[in-house]
């Protein structure tokens, strides 16, 4: 799924309470993007390091760093994301519920990555193995998504409009 999407996702599934856990759980859902290959990216689009040309359409994963793939096996993986979200529940002594915007992350990538390109390593450091999805790019995905979005949007705001809190 495109970062953005995760992030409303996220925003629309854990923060609908207030303005200030709509951002956190934005911000958490696309953080395992931004911080894997997000960064990286854009500082490639910039010219302010060497990598994929982005301007050919279809993106070469041999054109990433190592460090990428690192990362994002770090941020895509449920193993990792539980044994944060516990870590910070013990912390706090009650959880904190915008970082299930991460675990939602993870969940929906794993059914829209295909293996040719950034497949999902939700079970990692345990094992690699990943599902060889529908890439979130394709039509049959992006476009539900976009129209799924909407919908859920405007259904959240004719919610708040006449007073409800859902």
């Amino acid at each position: 799924m495109d970062i953005i999407s995760h992030g409303l996702w996220g925003g629309i599934a854990f923060g609908r309470k207030t303005k200030r856990l709509f951002w956190w759980s934005f911000l958490i859902g696309v953080a395992p993007d931004l911080l894997s290959f997000g960064l990286y990216s854009a500082a490639n689009i910039l010219g302010l390091v060497s990598g994929p040309d982005w301007k050919l359409g279809s993106i070469d994963p041999l054109a990433f760093p190592i460090a990428i793939y690192k990362l994002y096996n770090i941020t895509h993986s449920l193993v990792i994301f539980a044994l944060v979200f516990g870590l910070v529940w013990f912390l706090r002594r009650k959880p904190f519920l915008p970082i299930l915007a991460w675990g939602l992350h993870i969940l929906v990538d794993i059914p829209t990555h295909s293996t040719a390109f950034f497949p999902t390593p939700f079970l990692w450091p345990i094992s690699n193995f990943t599902v060889n999805g529908v890439s979130w790019g394709q039509p049959i995905i992006f476009f539900p998504d976009i129209i799924f979005l909407t919908v859920v949007y405007l259904l959240w705001w004719r919610s708040k409009r006449l007073g409800k809190t859902t």
